[in-house]
């Protein structure tokens, strides 16, 4: 388990070593297209798979996209299930893949409300990559940040029911859905949209926000690396000074910035 931004500052370095995306705008890309909002979602799976293998060319370890959210019920029926078509489409396409770019799968949500056929898929596809340690690759569906925290407090008052102290992040930390990753440097938006909309509220606390206009179909490599610049140039302090970070990231001697270049 993966100490808390709250509690100990985390290494830092120029590449984020897990990226959080909400991918936004698939509807508006194929409205722009005068499309059905289907062939946008059937689009962004390409954006996946584009974004997938570039952070594996740049060394980030975990990837965690928002794929659908515990409040995308709201949407027409037909397109809900359309997306739930897609998503298992996308597993039995696309998990032979994964495993053989040595690619971990797993997914987060609150799977109780999929049809078995789906949930089957997911559990195969998480036993068959586990092993994998290129990268993990994390799929949020039917997740809310609320419902996290929620579920991780009743299941920490299960397994400590007559505790005699306060309670301490520590006890909740391991039944937090994304317990298995650290918490992300970068959160990506697409879309125009400057909201996180429910998406990993206890795990963004000191994470560094990127919103781009572009919409998720046309995310791309050179994208995620002006997201990666974007987040590159920025001082993470932790609630400590510029003063300290420049001392405590610097060899012996000399004084340096966040990054390295010399100040």
């Amino acid at each position: 388990m993966f100490t808390s931004a709250t509690i100990a500052v985390p290494p830092v370095r120029a590449v984020p070593r897990h990226i959080a995306i909400i991918m936004d705008g698939n509807g508006r890309w194929a409205k722009k297209r005068f499309l059905p909002r289907v062939a946008g979602h059937r689009r962004g799976v390409e954006a996946v798979r584009a974004v997938t293998k570039a952070c594996i060319e740049r060394g980030v370890e975990y990837l965690t996209l928002f794929a659908f959210s515990s409040e995308n019920w709201r949407r027409p029926k037909d397109e809900v299930s359309f997306l739930m078509e897609l998503f298992v489409m996308a597993l039995e396409q696309e998990v032979g893949k994964l495993h053989a770019n040595r690619i971990r799968l797993r997914v987060v949500g609150d799977l109780s409300s999929f049809e078995p056929r789906l949930t089957t898929l997911i559990r195969n596809a998480e036993q068959l990559t586990a092993e994998n340690d290129r990268l993990t690759l994390t799929i949020a569906a039917n997740y809310g940040g609320r419902w996290d925290i929620l579920q991780a407090v009743n299941r920490m008052l299960r397994e400590m029911p007559n505790a005699q102290d306060p309670y301490r992040e520590a006890h909740l930390a391991p039944h937090l859905s994304m317990s298995f990753a650290p918490e992300p440097d970068l959160f990506i938006r697409t879309g125009g949209e400057q909201r996180i909309s429910n998406f990993l509220l206890w795990q963004l606390a000191y994470t560094e926000f990127y919103f781009t206009d572009e919409l998720w179909p046309d995310f791309d490599s050179e994208a995620l690396a002006r997201a990666i610049d974007s987040y590159a140039s920025r001082e993470r302090r932790f609630g400590r000074t510029s003063e300290q970070v420049g001392v405590e990231s610097a060899p012996a001697g000399t004084v340096r910035g966040t990054f390295g270049e010399s100040r």
